[in-house]
């Protein structure tokens, strides 16, 4: 698996802000990578050290349009701690 289609975007919600300040980036993951593979793609992408990979799985919620009903699409997001020595994502930096 290629590391730029293990990560699909970053999340920057007040809360993922917060913990930047803890070396803990948050990004949206394929749902078939696994923390190996988040850890290989921060690493080569960004050209830091990862120390921990902590994933979550989201069901699709189930919504309705008139008389057409499905779910949304499923999906998977990695929050990556970075050593103590690694220096900060540029990325997510304002």
């Amino acid at each position: 698996m290629e590391a730029r289609d293990v990560l699909k975007r970053p999340v920057i919600t007040e809360r993922s802000s917060e913990q930047m300040e803890y070396k803990k980036y948050t990004f949206e993951v394929d749902t078939r990578a696994n923390k190996t593979h988040v850890k290989q793609a921060v690493e080569e992408i960004f050209g830091v050290k990862v120390e921990k990979v902590n994933v979550q799985n989201y069901k699709g919620k189930f919504k309705r349009m008139g008389k057409h009903a499905g779910y949304t699409n499923k999906r998977r997001k990695a929050i990556v701690t970075l050593t103590a020595d690694s220096k900060d994502i540029e990325l997510f930096e304002m």
